[in-house]
């Protein structure tokens, strides 16, 4: 198949799922489009004649074009430069793409994303790959210049990353994300009498100085759970980006702008309600902070679950 316009008209049909990768790969949505772009440009250049698989044949230039887009990126480092912003990126039901929005604020969705986020290139190149797009370990070599063996570590690397062990019975783990879906659904809305609903009289805030930046007379520790029900509904455009995840063990949350982590939330519980709230916003803190996926494994999108033939671009 080296017909120009063949190619063309299966590209098309594969942009989804070559999108999907590099969505997943990247955590944002604009890189994503840039990846799959230069994918297509790739492809022209490349000799697809003897390509058997063109699907597989995609999937190894995008992930390709993303491991190179990562390894840039953990050079440079960029984050958003202030907490204040995350109210100007908010999003607009009017404006919004509802494609992007369903993926950016699925829960689990974006916990993933951060928790990618503090892997290396390649650990999360090999991971995303085998684990959410059941790309097969020989042809993730070729992608990451490794031998099969050495993928296959990286990926079980990441996976015990990602999938970070509980330090609670799995029943108290169960009980927790019913309290903190709770919190978050009650922040999200503004709703002071949920909130007091699952706040311990006597709870305690409490957030470091990078978390409070921006805020209006915003205190280092409050205590009472009217005081903190009424500041966390002065906090609804940040609820919007916060997602339950595992926190050093136990049920917390995230705050993470289009998947990039600003603010972890760790909570201590008292029955069925919360008895403290801990946010950290230093960075020197986060990079301390063990996440993890609360809700269990991820899986493999149920479209890719097929043999991918190794291809070379």
């Amino acid at each position: 198949m080296n017909d120009q316009a063949q190619l063309a008209e299966h590209f098309d049909r594969s942009r989804g799922h070559l999108r999907g990768v590099a969505f997943r790969m990247l955590g944002s949505a604009d890189e994503a489009d840039d990846a799959v772009q230069e994918t297509w440009l790739r492809a022209c250049r490349a000799d697809s004649a003897s390509v058997d698989n063109l699907t597989a044949w995609l999937t190894t230039i995008t992930g390709r074009v993303c491991l190179d887009m990562l390894r840039s990126r953990s050079r440079r480092r960029e984050d958003f430069a202030d907490l204040t912003e995350l109210d100007m990126l908010a999003p607009h039901e009017e404006t919004a793409d509802p494609a992007d929005e369903a993926v950016l604020a699925d829960s689990v969705g974006l916990a993933l994303l951060v928790v990618l986020d503090t892997l290396g290139p390649a650990e999360r190149a090999a991971f995303v790959l085998h684990d959410l797009f059941a790309v097969p370990f020989d042809e993730i070599a070729v992608i990451v210049e490794r031998t099969p063996a050495a993928a296959k570590k990286l990926a079980s690397r990441a996976r015990r990353r990602v999938h970070d062990t509980a330090d609670v019975p799995s029943s108290d783990l169960v009980r927790q994300r019913v309290v903190v879906d709770a919190f978050l659904a009650a922040s999200r809305a503004g709703d002071i009498d949920a909130l007091l609903a699952v706040l311990a009289p006597d709870v305690v805030r409490r957030a470091d100085a990078v978390a409070l930046r921006g805020q209006v007379r915003a205190q280092a520790e409050m205590r009472g759970a009217r005081a903190v029900a009424e500041e966390t509904r002065t906090n609804i455009r940040r609820a919007r980006f916060a997602w339950p995840a595992l926190v050093n063990g136990a049920v917390g949350a995230v705050v993470a702008p289009h998947g990039r982590l600003q603010l972890v939330i760790e909570f201590a519980f008292s029955g069925d309600r919360i008895a403290s709230i801990d946010v950290i916003g230093d960075p020197a803190r986060l990079k301390e902070v063990r996440l993890g996926l609360a809700d269990g494994a991820a899986v493999a999108e149920p479209s890719v679950r097929r043999q991918f033939s190794v291809q070379s671009a």
